[in-house]
């Protein structure tokens, strides 16, 4: 690399069931660490109040998100509640070459795509710590009705057994603890949360069987 060169960042994605302490997180994350850019995605979806367009979205019309799927402009998109969501792959691009590790905040079919598309980027997968505290979570939010809490539970069991297809797992039993393992996983500094360790599968597959 020639002198004042700038090297690239990293791109990391981050999934997790609904109710494991993703968003939380990850926003936490981004607040320690400055050198970290998250991406904004590209929705159709009709902007809430107090939204600004390239803050908290890139609002765009349906027929200008397909065209962009048509030329690949996603790392990748999906279609939730009849509005569509994607990761620019401009953006994300741009990002990286000025040095930022970007972080995703997406779900597995999502991080699959992604995988197929930058073969290069980094995953990590959170977990509660059981099932049980992943129900307890979820109901805490006194939000949703009972048929929606059971629909939730059962699409994050669903979305739990694809924890192997990440490359680390952080088990968020203590949010404090759990940030500095995700803060050091990203940093390269930890190396107990590869998912091909013996004692990192044991882990999740008992919280699985919980």
């Amino acid at each position: 690399m020639s002198a004042g060169a700038t090297r690239n960042g990293q791109l990391w994605v981050i999934a997790a069931p609904s109710g494991a302490g993703k968003t939380s997180l990850v926003r936490k994350l981004l607040e320690r660490d400055s050198s970290l850019k998250f991406s904004i995605s590209y929705t159709t979806r009709e902007p809430r109040a107090a939204e600004i367009d390239g803050r908290d979205y890139f609002f765009v019309p349906k027929p200008k998100f397909l065209e962009m799927t048509r030329e690949d402009a996603f790392l990748e998109y999906a279609c939730v509640f009849d509005n569509w969501y994607g990761t620019g792959r401009e953006h994300v691009a741009k990002l990286l070459a000025a040095g930022s590790s970007v972080v995703l905040e997406i779900d597995w079919q999502g991080a699959r795509q992604v995988r197929e598309r930058a073969p290069d980027s980094h995953s990590v997968f959170i977990l509660p710590p059981s099932v049980a505290e992943l129900e307890r979570r979820l109901r805490g939010r006194k939000t949703d009705s009972e048929a929606v809490i059971a629909r939730r539970l059962r699409d994050a069991r669903s979305d739990m057994t694809h924890w192997d297809e990440f490359e680390h797992v952080i088990v968020n039993d203590d949010f404090a603890g759990a940030l500095d393992r995700l803060a050091a996983v990203i940093a390269g500094r930890e190396r107990g949360a590869r998912t091909d360790l013996p004692e990192v599968r044991a882990a999740a597959a008992a919280i699985l069987a919980g």
